[in-house]
Parts: structure tokens; C-alpha cells; sequence
């Protein structure tokens, strides 16, 4: 269609939507209605090929992917859609002859709150991936009403309150109260006619709301289908006329409470409760919605693993062993030992962490009383594994329901998420399984959607990009490495930096028009955002901070190389220590970026509520990205990948991807520090190692001693107290055998950023070689090595 007429035809929808979906008129209007309307108008736009999608997979009858994910953080889609029919010029421009700011209508779009962090951002990536690449897919997850939390600061502390999200009409969602099934909890478990039969005491009902996920060009549509609970009676007359008005609603609260929150603090008895609840309710409504689907089409369900790749993203999923073997013996006369034979055909499990205590338990009476029949047919399983293997692996042990164990033996192939990450896999948490099993692990290193972290994020370098190679990147990433014989031009280095001074302008005005906040463009930017966490280590970050300010202090007049520090992410409502970070990252910024004789220098920046918006703003306009991550704890990282993908240089560990990163970019750009994974290990059975480290360290002990004092917090000198004394006492972390390495690169990377056409040669070098890390590398590496699927176009 002719741009023209196209541009014509984009504006009669946004105003017939305006008037007949809206109710507005032109002259009355805001821009939630203009917001409302343009979306309005792009989502009429996907519905064809999102059908037509369908179609041709039921016409080939062919095998789809099923991804389970208790998060999907899909951030705004106004842009995401626009860029991946084609058409994000027409739409500026059609808004702008409409008398509105295309920008403004974007930023008016709310982040869906359905994730927290990396888990949730690579299962939104994968989804975008799976369009693009044509392969059939469903992805499962629970439309929260309130997401994780919105975080917000109170004289440095966190405090969280519900996301709002939801409170405006979500427009890209299709409600689907025609799809709907039920799920139990609780009860006890009988025999009848020598079938078992669980008598649930407690249900609700699982509604499916469907998203299209459109590929890059519109050439597939795929599907996020989100599961609200609803009650399975609505309201108690009888209570009511009774005058129990709280009574008379008690079911449908009941319901909701299991779709609210994501990850309900389960520090207590009835959040743990809560929590498995939530992750049977999804799992449960998604393995019953697949079943129905196959039976429509096909009359065996000895033959769903040829036409259904389930997978579990992380353990939250886990249950969906039991359920689906308890669907096909209970409800469809399978016997239950070639039930579990199909199930683990059909399932494939991405474990994310090394860290034995993410890998979800259960307490066994819990399990039992709300699964009571999941908890007998998770005996069965572990008794046919230790059966046939001989070993004394256990899901079910010292009083705990083991999901990582269960997942594992359910499935018939387990992957890591990096190299280094699927070795250790072998070697740590499933090194037991491993030797049991010693195929069934293999390695998927994680990627991103390059068409949302270059393409539709960072603009001037996606112009700059088109202009030197063309427009076919992006979805084929590894084209980039046609830039890497352009890194010592200076012309294209001027270019380069401009589109990176351009990036920082615009982080600039949105941080000043949000928190008040400026910086200097020349200085480095210097980012460190993911989720607060001991391992990711933002208190090393900090640590460095403090102690780069006492060098400034102590010589002003010196050749400084000037940093803007920026930090962002949430900690775990129950997680104190992480809570206690935040609250000393904000205390310390409140010092150095009042003191007079650095300010010039140094500048910490920490806006709350880090989420995709966010991201997309900051990551184009970083110069510097930190991923120092203690080695062996971080499984992979996609924050790394976007940040060196859009020029940003990476101090970091030989952590996750990072080990890869650093080997497709070049040692010589990346900042490397900090014990390897071996050597951290090492050094945790020396004793003492921690006090050894920091009486070793002048830099660091001072530091500690200040922050001990309250030069930091002196209307409360001893408030880190406790940060003090666990650096001294335990640091499993290493924060204090890697503070000297890691202070030592930063000052390389000073001396870096000075040289300017270095600096540029090595970031373009970044963004050049950094192309094997698109997530449709990734998804094409499921489809080969574990779900054996197909493109079907």
C-alpha cells in the first residue's frame, strides 16, 4: 500500500476508534484517549496476521512450543507493534497531523507489571523470537493485578506499593471467558472402580486473557495467553441478605488474591501457601488448555509429545509433571507409568541459577495438603527413578518437596543458560542427576530481541547503523560484524559518539523532568541496574564509590576522569539485607553529591522503580555497564548483552555470559576482574579469608570504618552496623578478596575513557561483534536440540 494512502487510512481508524470505542471527540481528548485510540487502531492491524497464523498451523497440524513462565515483562507494545509492522514513521507522523506528540502517546503507555526482572525480560524476548521466527508457540503465564510492587524512596528506603497498571484498560489483551477451567487445591484423594479420584476442597476458575505477539514484519503472530483466577460463584446472596457483606464476597477475594502479586512474600506459613497456589493455578490452567487443543485435532494423547514442546522457565513451573501425568491417568486412562513416559517427552526445564536455596522447596506438609494427589504421583515418580537409576537422589526429602529435583527427573532434557553456567550446572546443584543422567543437559546461551535493545530503543544508532550496512540486521544480528572494519574511521567514530551524546541528552531530560535530577553528558556514565541482590554486588559498586571519592578528596586538582554512578532495581520485599543497600546507596549519594569538592567529579544517581521504560533509556546512553556478579553465581545475564550491544564497554567477572561476551568482543574490550569460579571456591575454605582481605586493604578498611562511624548516616551512626560486621564475618559473597582487582580496572577504565578514539573504537567493537547474542540464535537452538520444531513459513 502507498505510504499516503496507508497514512490516511491509519488516521480515519485512530478517529473512528476515538469516537465508537472511546467516546471522545477530537477537541475533548487526552492523551490516555489518543494512546487508547492509536492502539486501538495497530492491534486491528495484527488481528489478520495473527489469524492467519493460527490457520496455517492448524492446517499443518503441526508441533507448537509451550513456554511457562511466571514472569513475561513485555514492557510498552505501542512502539514494539508499530516497528514490527512497519510502520513507526507513519504513525509519528499521522499523530503529528493530528495535533499530537507521538512520543508523548508512547510514554503515556503503562509498563505491564508481569515480571521483575532478567527471567521475565527472556521470556518476552523468546516470545518475540518465536514470531519472528515463525515457530508456533503459546506463552503461559498469570495476569497479575498488581505485578511485583512500585517502588518508591522515603529518606532512602524502599517502600513498595501496588502497580497500577491494570487500572486503565489493558488494550492489547483479548478477554477470553469462553476458555476457562478449574482448578482445585486441598481435599483428600479416593478410589473408585479402581480409579483415583482427588476430591479438591477449595476451587477457582482459570480464565484465559490472549495477547498477539507479532514477529519482526508482521510475517507471524504468536500468542501470550495470561490466566486471572475467578471464583467459581461470585457472590453469596444468602450471606449478603444476611448481612454479611464481607462474607457475601469472600469467594470472588479468595479467587483474586492468587492473581494479584507476584511473588507474595513467603517468608510465612500463608505466603508459602499463596506462592504454590499461584504456580499450580497457571501451571494447571496451561497443561489442561493444551490438552484441549491437541484432542481437537488429534484423538491419542500417547502422541502429544510430537505435537507439544512444554517448557519450564526456572522451577516456578514444576508442577507441571504431576499435572499433566495426573490428567492422563485420572481424567483420560493412561496408565500412570507410560504417563510419565509421555510427560517427560513433552517436558524440557531451563534451570537460571546456582544458588542451591533458588531452586524452590516445599515444606512436605504443605505440598501434601494443597496437592494432596500431585504429592502421591511425586512419590510414584521418585520411587521409578530410584528404581531404574539405582540412586538415592530423592525429590521428597528431610521434609521437603524438591522442584529443582523434580523437574530435572521429569525432564527429558534440562538446560543452563550460558557455558560456563550449564558446566557448572554438571558440577553443583545437579551434579548428582547429572551422573545419573548424564545426557540430558545441554546449554542454550541466553540472547535478546535486537528489533526492542537497538532497533526501537536507540534510534540514532539504529540510523547510523542503516546508513553504514543497511536495514537487514535485524533479524540477522551477526550482520553487525560489517561495522567492526569501520572502528578506527574517524568519521564513523564522530558519528558514533554523537548518537551516544544524543542518547545521554534525551536520559538527561527524563531524569530531570522525573526525579529533578542533571548530570554532565561528557562525564562517564557508569550503570549498573538489574535486581538488588548480595551476588549481583552493588555493595562492591558502592564500596568503590566511597573509596574513588576519598582519592578525589584528597587531591582535587588532579586529572579526574568524571562518572555519573547510577544504580537501579527493586529488592525482595522480605529481603533486609538487600533493603539495607538500597537504603545505604541513597544515604551515600546524599553526602557526595552534596559535597562541593567532588561534585564536579562524582555523581551518584539512583531513580526508583527500574523497569523496561526505564531501561530502554538508560542502557543506549550508558558508556560504562557493571557486571560484577561474584563468579559462578550469575547463570547468565541479558542486561550485559544489551548494554555492550548498544556500544556501552563492560567491567565484569568471569560470570555467566560475560565469560562469552568477552570472547566474542575481544579481551581487549572488556574490563576483566575478580577471582574465577574455582578460585572462589578456594578461597571460601580458606579461613578468615574476608578480615584477612580488608586488613590487607588500606582503601577498603577505611571505607568500612566510614561507613561504620555514620559519616553516612549520622543522625543514626551505627545503622550499617550490620553491613560492616558481614563483610568482616562471612562475605560469602567476596565483596572484599575482589574490592582491590576490581578498584585497580576502574581506574584503568579512567584512563580509557580519557583517550576518546580508543574509547569509541572499543564500544563499536562491542556492538560489532556482539551479534551471536540475538535471542533468535537462541530459539533456534531450542528448536534443534530440544523441542525439534519447525518454522512454518
Amino acid at each position: 500500500m502507498n505510504t499516503k494512502i496507508f497514512q490516511i487510512k491509519l488516521k480515519q481508524e485512530i478517529l473512528r476508534h476515538l469516537k465508537y470505542s472511546l467516546g471522545k471527540d477530537q477537541g475533548h481528548s487526552t492523551p490516555y484517549d489518543w494512546r487508547m485510540a492509536l492502539s486501538l487502531a495497530m492491534r486491528d492491524m495484527v488481528v489478520d496476521p495473527w489469524f492467519d497464523s493460527t490457520r496455517k498451523t492448524y492446517e499443518a497440524n503441526a508441533k507448537r512450543v509451550y513456554y511457562l513462565s511466571m514472569e513475561f515483562l513485555i514492557g510498552r507494545l505501542i512502539e514494539d507493534v508499530a516497528i514490527n509492522l512497519g510502520f513507526e514513521d507513519v504513525a509519528r507522523e499521522t499523530m503529528r497531523e493530528l495535533g499530537q506528540d507521538y512520543s508523548r502517546i508512547v510514554a503515556n503507555e503503562p509498563d505491564a507489571a508481569l515480571g521483575n526482572g532478567g527471567l521475565g525480560r527472556l521470556a518476552a524476548c523468546f516470545l518475540d523470537s518465536l514470531s519472528t521466527l515463525g515457530i508456533p508457540a503459546y506463552g503461559y503465564g498469570i495476569r497479575y493485578e498488581h505485578g511485583l510492587f512500585e517502588q518508591h524512596f522515603e529518606n532512602g528506603q524502599q517502600i513498595e506499593t501496588a502497580e497500577g497498571w491494570l487500572a486503565q484498560r489493558n488494550v492489547w489483551e483479548f478477554e477470553r471467558p469462553e476458555v476457562s477451567y478449574p482448578i482445585g487445591f486441598g481435599g483428600h484423594v479416593s478410589e473408585s472402580d479402581g480409579r483415583t479420584v482427588w476430591h479438591p476442597a477449595e476451587t477457582v476458575r482459570a480464565q484465559a486473557y490472549d495477547a498477539p505477539t507479532l514477529g519482526w514484519q508482521a510475517k507471524w503472530c504468536n500468542t501470550l495467553r495470561l490466566w486471572a483466577a475467578k471464583p467459581t460463584r461470585k457472590f453469596d446472596l444468602e450471606s449478603f441478605n444476611r448481612g454479611d457483606f464481607l462474607g457475601a464476597s469472600a469467594p470472588e477475594a479468595l479467587a483474586r488474591t492468587i492473581s494479584r502479586v507476584l511473588y507474595p512474600d513467603d517468608t510465612t506459613e500463608i505466603g508459602k501457601e499463596l506462592r504454590l497456589k499461584q504456580e499450580y493455578f497457571f501451571t494447571s490452567a496451561s497443561i489442561q488448555d493444551l490438552i484441549r487443543r491437541f484432542l481437537s485435532t488429534n484423538d491419542d494423547l500417547r502422541n502429544l509429545p510430537d505435537k507439544a514442546a512444554i517448557q519450564l522457565n526456572d522451577t516456578h513451573p514444576a508442577i507441571a509433571g504431576p499435572e499433566l501425568i495426573r490428567l492422563l491417568t485420572d481424567v483420560h486412562d493412561i496408565e500412570i507409568f507410560e504417563a510419565i513416559d509421555i510427560t517427560r517427552k513433552c517436558l524440557g526445564y531451563t534451570n537460571h541459577t546456582l544458588l542451591p536455596e533458588a531452586l524452590e522447596r516445599w515444606p512436605e506438609h504443605l505440598f501434601a495438603r494443597i496437592l494432596p494427589r500431585h504429592y502421591r504421583i511425586i512419590e510414584i515418580i521418585q520411587d521409578q527413578h530410584l528404581k531404574e537409576t539405582g540412586s538415592n537422589i530423592r525429590i521428597i526429602d528431610h521434609g521437603n518437596v524438591n522442584m529443582g529435583e523434580l523437574a530435572f527427573i521429569m525432564a527429558h532434557h534440562v538446560n543452563g543458560v550460558s557455558a560456563l553456567h550449564t558446566e557448572l550446572v554438571k558440577e553443583t546443584v545437579f551434579g548428582d542427576l547429572h551422573k545419573v543422567y548424564p545426557k540430558r543437559i545441554v546449554n542454550e546461551t541466553n540472547g535478546i530481541t535486537p528489533r526492542r535493545w537497538l532497533y526501537s530503543c536507540n534510534k540514532p544508532l539504529r540510523e547510523l547503523i542503516n546508513s553504514t550496512i543497511g536495514t537487514k540486521w535485524p533479524d540477522n544480528l551477526e550482520r553487525l560484524k560489517r561495522l567492526a572494519k569501520h572502528a578506527d574511521d574517524a568519521s564513523f567514530q564522530g558519528e558514533f559518539r554523537a548518537a551516544k551524546r544524543q542518547n545521554k541528552e534525551r536520559l538527561i531530560s527524563w531524569l530531570n523532568e522525573r526525579n529533578g535530577v542533571t548530570f554532565n553528558p561528557d562525564a562517564m556514565l557508569d550503570v549498573q541496574v538489574k535486581r538488588i541482590h548480595e551476588y549481583k554486588r552493588q555493595l562492591m559498586n558502592l564500596l568503590e564509590t566511597i573509596a574513588y571519592w576519598n582519592e578525589i578528596k584528597e587531591n582535587p586538582t588532579k586529572d579526574w576522569t568524571p562518572r555519573v554512578k547510577v544504580f537501579g532495581g527493586k529488592a525482595a520485599p522480605g529481603y533486609e539485607v538487600a533493603k539495607q543497600i538500597i537504603h545505604l546507596i541513597n544515604d551515600v549519594a546524599k553526602v557526595i553529591n552534596n559535597d562541593p569538592v567532588t561534585k564536579d567529579y562524582l555523581q551518584i544517581i539512583f531513580p526508583p522503580n527500574y523497569n523496561v521504560s526505564m531501561a530502554e533509556i538508560l542502557i543506549p546512553a550508558s558508556d560504562l555497564s557493571e557486571q560484577i556478579s561474584t563468579a559462578g553465581k550469575e547463570a547468565s545475564g541479558t542486561g550485559n548483552m544489551k548494554f555492550a550491544l548498544n556500544g556501552a564497554l563492560t567491567i565484569g567477572t568471569l560470570d555467566g555470559a560475560n565469560v562469552e561476551i568477552r570472547e566474542h568482543v575481544g579481551a581487549e574490550n572488556f574490563f576483566l576482574f575478580g577471582l574465577t569460579a574455582s578460585e572462589v571456591v578456594e578461597r571460601r575454605n580458606e579461613p578468615d579469608y574476608a578480615r584477612r582481605a580488608i586488613e590487607a586493604s588500606p582503601r577498603l578498611y577505611r571505607v568500612l570504618n566510614q561507613i561504620a562511624s555514620g559519616v553516612f548516616s549520622p543522625e543514626e551512626t551505627h545503622r550499617y552496623g550490620s553491613i560492616v560486621q558481614m563483610m568482616y564475618e562471612s562475605d560469602y559473597f567476596l565483596v572484599t578478596c575482589d574490592f582491590d582487582s576490581y578498584f585497580d580496572t576502574q581506574r584503568k577504565v579512567d584512563e580509557a575513557y580519557k583517550d576518546t578514539k580508543l574509547w569509541t573504537k572499543m564500544a563499536i567493537l562491542n556492538t560489532a561483534n556482539v551479534g551471536w547474542f540475538s535471542s533468535d540464535r537462541t530459539i533456534k537452538g531450542y528448536a534443534k536440540d530440544i523441542w525439534h520444531t519447525k518454522s512454518l513459513y
